[in-house]
Parts: structure tokens; sequence; C-alpha cells
């Protein structure tokens, strides 16, 4: 059986649901395995930054651990779309799952701020890698006018364990402490994952390999140009506005509940209304985007990435904190067509690694801007904040003038 044919025996109104949401049985188990993983992640992950804090790491361990989690993210985007290009998806995940799952071991088995530097080698690995092989998986099996669809789920879904995981999370540091609760979370995290280990081999159908000799396959790579001029573009300025977010992400919690006197449970929520936010506005701006040009919402993401540092410098109590947060929301408006746009702009056959290679960029050049947010926020938070919405702004305005547009097949037709 082929990805192509899962849904062939549905019924009706079943396979109209899945065909407008671009849902097919492997597609579904990745899913599932985002619901699962990505809950463990997010509700350890929003806290590291207390974590560290609290086991004698200062500003520096923070933004080192930021850097750390973009260039990681970077050298693993690659890696993660070459396996998934030349072994499949099934194994592939396999790998990334345990990988995560050592590192959870390690900082569960060694308390230090150290350990959870050692072990964020390993638990940042499973997004990172498993990112290229979700989006090739979507390509390979939905047709270009269904991709932005298909990638507005994968990201709606994702959002589920983002909103739902740090209002966990909160609960345990509200009241088990930062250290204990934050304990407590990794363990969840392990469970979870080795459940959707055991969940992954059960749907996910592996796809036939493209490539069986490996000279070929290496050859080919070696002579296509994975990101070509238009994809630069885009590029350029998802640079300068992934500089806007990262300078001030790991002081976020440190400015709402050290220094504004939000709680854990507080934070948590602030989380969850940014999850509901993007998730009540993915479906239908990926119902336009796909009938219209791709680049009015990706320039409207971009305002939202360089709004959000703007609103925070103004909040210091939890409404005005829930209005910041609505934004962040907010900034997902063209996440999943920006993506849809790197899919649509790689060459056929290698969109997985084309998609690898651009995160690699991507994020290596970024974790320089996410470890110089350390620097800024000891300068003070306002210089941190100012700092991100200057490079926002200059990505925005590159991209609204430079950035390339794309109408969609439905569109055109």
């Amino acid at each position: 059986m082929t990805i192509d044919r899962e849904n062939k025996d549905q019924p009706g109104k079943l396979r109209i649901f899945a065909d407008f949401f671009g849902l097919r049985r492997s597609i579904v188990g990745v899913l599932a395995m985002c619901i699962l993983i990505g809950m463990g992640e997010k509700m350890a992950e929003r806290f590291l930054p207390i974590y560290l804090v609290a086991l004698g790491g200062g500003s520096y361990v923070v933004g080192f651990l930021n850097a750390m989690d973009n260039l990681l993210s970077a050298l693993y985007s690659y890696p993660g779309g070459w396996l998934a290009d030349r072994f499949g998806i099934k194994r592939s995940l396999s790998i990334f799952n345990l990988v995560a799952m050592l590192g959870y071991i390690i900082v569960l088995v060694f308390p230090s701020y150290q350990a959870v530097l050692l072990g964020s080698i390993f638990f940042i690995s499973w997004t990172a890698l498993s990112l290229p092989a979700t989006m090739g998986l979507i390509a390979e099996v939905l047709p270009k006018k269904k991709r932005t669809m298909g990638v507005t789920v994968h990201s709606l879904i994702r959002r589920i364990p983002m909103a739902l995981g740090p209002v966990v999370g909160g609960i345990f540091v509200t009241y088990y402490g930062p250290v204990r609760g934050v304990q407590y979370a990794f363990v969840g995290a392990l469970v979870m994952a080795i459940i959707a280990m055991i969940f992954q081999e059960i749907m996910i159908v592996e796809r036939p390999k493209k490539y069986d000799n490996k000279d070929d396959y290496d050859k080919e790579k070696s002579d296509l140009q994975l990101i070509g001029p238009e994809l630069k573009k885009l590029l350029i300025a998802d640079i300068l506005v992934r500089f806007c977010e990262q300078i001030p992400y790991p002081f976020v919690v440190i400015w709402c509940m050290n220094m504004h006197g939000a709680t854990g449970i507080d934070f948590g929520v602030f989380s969850t209304i940014e999850m509901i936010t993007a998730m009540l506005i993915y479906i239908p701006v990926a119902w336009l985007a796909d009938r219209s040009n791709k680049k009015p919402f990706v320039v409207a993401t971009f305002i939202f990435f360089t709004l959000f540092p703007l609103t925070l410098l103004f909040c210091r109590s939890f409404w005005p904190l829930v209005g910041a947060f609505i934004i962040r929301g907010f900034k997902e408006f063209g996440e999943p067509t920006r993506k849809a746009l790197i899919m649509d702009l790689a060459p056929e056959g290698k969109k997985a690694a084309a998609f690898g290679t651009y995160y690699l960029i991507r994020d290596t050049i970024v974790s320089i801007g996410a470890f110089s947010g350390a620097f800024l926020w000891e300068l003070g938070p306002r210089t941190n904040l100012l700092a991100a919405v200057f490079f926002g702004l200059c990505g925005t305005i590159w991209f609204a003038f430079w950035g390339t547009d794309l109408t969609s097949t439905a569109a055109k037709t």
C-alpha cells in the first residue's frame, strides 16, 4: 500500500473531511507523535530559564542555552532531511526519538545546570530532526494546492501541546518549586516519548526509498542547487525576523515571573492564550492562502513578530501581558504559508533536504543573535526588547519590498 492510497477505503464523509484537511494515515501518525512528544517538551522547556537560575546559572547561562537551541536546531535540520530522504520516515523518527529520550535521562539523573546544557544536546533534537522529514512527507502526499493546508494542520496540532504543556508545567513549578517541578515535567516527557515511539510503529506507513543506490543520491545532491535565488530572499528576511524573536525569547519568562510577579500558572495561561490565538486563525488563513498570493500572509506574520517585543516593553501586570501574548499568537498568521512557500520554491524530489538546508543556514546564523540576547539583557531589558524590534523591522521591510510572491495553483485555475 502506498501513501497516496491511504485514504482509499474511508467512508464518504470521512474521506471529504480528510481530503479537506490534507490528512493521510502516515500524516495522522506523525501528528499524534507531535502531540505526545511536544507535550513532554513544553511542560519543561518553557520553564528551563527559571530552572537554570534556581540551579545557580545566570543570564549568560540562560542565553547560552538559547543559543545552543538555535545552533543545534540548525545543525540537526540538514541530517534530519537527509536521513528522511535516504532511509525513510519511520526509521528516522525512531532514531530521533531515542536521542531525545537520552537527553531527558541525563537531566533527570544529574540535577545541575551543566547537565541541562549537556542533555539539551539530545532532547532539543526531535523537533529539529523531524521537521524536515514531516515537511517532506506533506510535500510528497499532497498536491500543491493543498500543501498550505497540510502544513497548517501540522502547525495547528503542534500548538496543542504548546498550549497545554506550559499549563501542566506551570502547575508543577507553582506547587513543587522550580527545581522539583521541572524534574517532574521531564519525567512526563520521557513517558510520553516512549508512548509516541510505540504509536509510530502502528500508524506510520513506510514510503518507498527514492534512491536505492547511494552514489546516485550523493551525485544528485552535490549537483543540485537546493537554495535558489528566490528562496534566498525569503531566507534573509526570515533570519532578521528570527533575530527579533530569539533575542528576548528565553528572558520572556523572567520578565513575566521574576520582574513582574506572574506565577508559573499565570505564565502557563499566557502561553495557552498565545497558542489558542494561533489555532483559531490557522484554518481560515490556510484556506485563503491556498487561493491567493502567499506574500501578504508572510509579511503579516513578520509584522506580528516585530510587535510582540514592542508591546511587551509596556506590559507589567496580568491583563496587559495577556494582550501581549495574544499579539504573539498572531505571529503564526503566515507561518504555515511561509513553510509552504519554502516547499514550493524547493526543487522537486529534494524538498526534505532543501527544507533542512534552509533551516541549517537560518538557525546557525540566528544562534548568534540568540546568544547576543544575554549581553543585551545585561545592558537592560529595555535594550534587549528594542534591539529585537529593530531586527524585526529590518526583516519585514526587506521581504515586503524584495520578497518573492507566489500565486497558488488554486488561484490560477
